[in-house]
């Protein structure tokens, strides 16, 4: 079968986190696998047989531990790493598939397909999930639409649905006009993209209670109701093209490194070396993105589920004479800002930085009757990218600025983690022949 110009894919890694562990512990296969938060707290990725013993996206771990052992499951915890080096392989094998291409999260992408009228769609879905699994190892669904959400809704049938699941690509054009009703008509509101648990209560009680019926609705009257997001889903729905590809990603408007601790902290040094290693993370983050921050946010907090406890979640904003990426700068502010939030008698939970007004680092305005010369800029300048560079070879925290410290007993809990297979040299998989 022939396609018409502008159709859309989205691929989509088939519980990708799962996916990535089992790619290089094949044991893991046909159990129950699920990975957790942060602090091993909750799960948030969940094979299919997790899935199929009733464990729910976000369910905490010490509800499911005992069942995951009863079925010889396993619960993993997160590794980030490992993660995002997998999915910048998967998308460079995806990018191959169309000129245009839109990563959408570490496991999605958007492809285009305008100038493949005498393309078979279908088989090439087909090949991009073949070669993704064969270099990569990942399964991947593949819904192809003349729209990005139905290209997603397509992927939604391609995953789940039992018509397509064994192939793994549902092409909407490949569908009579009453398959697709019926298909659509099965699908509640809730998992047409961009409508969310929120919106679909509202539209259930309008009485639209399936994707067949928002489609059907008309989109005036629900732009007049709720906005113009649903609008365009709608018109998307019916083939009309509103949500255009993003090849580039806008900048970012700014930038959070947090993280809850492994314990609760009381002590101010370990507070201050958390506070510093979030603004060097943040700092990495500010020069990839080719920024600089105008301003920066520190915040704390203790623990909302601990009511007996005193509670205290306060924040400070620190305005930068210039905009800089430069993480000694940035440590010192964070440093600035805790100590002017801090107050002893509380345990605390979680802390954070958040970089805001964040200008590009090329067109930054400097100081009027600064004090620096450029020469230290430059030198400076050369010091950073040694220092991302070697972190980026060797392992993030390779180096680092004192003020980070050391042994860090706050850092999160990850009894369960993974060796970084692809990011560490000391996770290489070895081969005993």
């Amino acid at each position: 079968m022939t396609s018409i110009p502008h159709q859309y894919a989205l691929v989509d890694g088939n519980n990708f986190y799962v996916s990535c562990e089992r790619v290089f512990n094949p044991r893991l296969e046909g159990r129950p696998v699920v990975v957790l938060s942060n602090n091993d707290g909750c799960a948030v990725a969940r094979s299919d047989e997790a899935k199929a013993l009733g464990i729910n996206m976000g369910q905490p771990h010490f509800q499911i531990r005992d069942l995951l052992k009863q079925h010889g499951g396993m619960a993993l915890s997160s590794n980030y790493a490992l993660y995002a080096d997998m999915s910048r392989r998967m998308m460079s094998v995806i990018a191959n598939y169309s000129p245009e291409q839109e990563v959408y999260s570490i496991d999605e992408s958007f492809l285009r397909f305008a100038g493949f009228k005498h393309w078979d769609l279908t088989a090439h879905g087909a090949r991009v999930r073949q070669q993704v699994k064969q270099w990569t190892g990942i399964p991947v669904g593949v819904g192809i639409g003349p729209t990005k959400t139905l290209a997603k809704l397509a992927n939604r049938l391609a995953k789940r649905h039992p018509d397509f699941k064994a192939q793994g690509v549902c092409n909407l054009q490949d569908l009579e006009p009453w398959h697709q009703i019926r298909y659509f008509t099965e699908m509640d509101v809730q998992d047409v993209w961009g409508v969310g648990p929120r919106w679909a209560e509202k539209l259930r009680a309008l009485g639209i209670e399936s994707a067949q019926d928002l489609k059907q609705s008309d989109p005036e009257t629900l732009r007049k109701r709720f906005n113009v997001v649903l609008e365009r889903t709608i018109r998307e729905l019916n083939g009309i093209h509103c949500i255009p590809l993003e090849e580039a990603p806008p900048p970012k408007k700014q930038i959070v490194s947090s993280r809850s601790f492994g314990q609760l902290l009381t002590d101010k040094n370990d507070l201050l070396e958390a506070v510093s290693t979030y603004s060097a993370q943040a700092a990495v983050k500010l020069r990839k993105e080719g920024q600089a921050a105008s301003g920066l946010q520190v915040f704390l907090s203790t623990n909302n589920f601990n009511p007996d406890e005193p509670q205290y979640h306060p924040a400070t904003l620190i305005t930068l004479s210039s905009p800089t990426n430069d993480t000694a700068r940035l440590i010192k502010a964070a440093r600035g800002g805790l100590n002017r939030i801090f107050k002893p008698g509380f345990r605390y939970k979680k802390a954070g930085v958040m970089l805001v007004d964040l200008v590009s680092n090329s067109i930054r305005q400097g100081e009027l009757f600064g004090l620096v010369e450029e020469p230290h800029l430059l030198r400076r300048g050369c010091l950073l990218e040694v220092l991302d560079s070697l972190n980026g070879q060797m392992g993030q925290g390779t180096l680092r600025f004192a003020a980070e410290g050391t042994g860090q007993p706050w850092r999160m809990r990850r009894n369960n983690l993974t060796p970084g297979y692809t990011t560490d040299w000391e996770g290489l998989v070895v081969v005993n022949c």
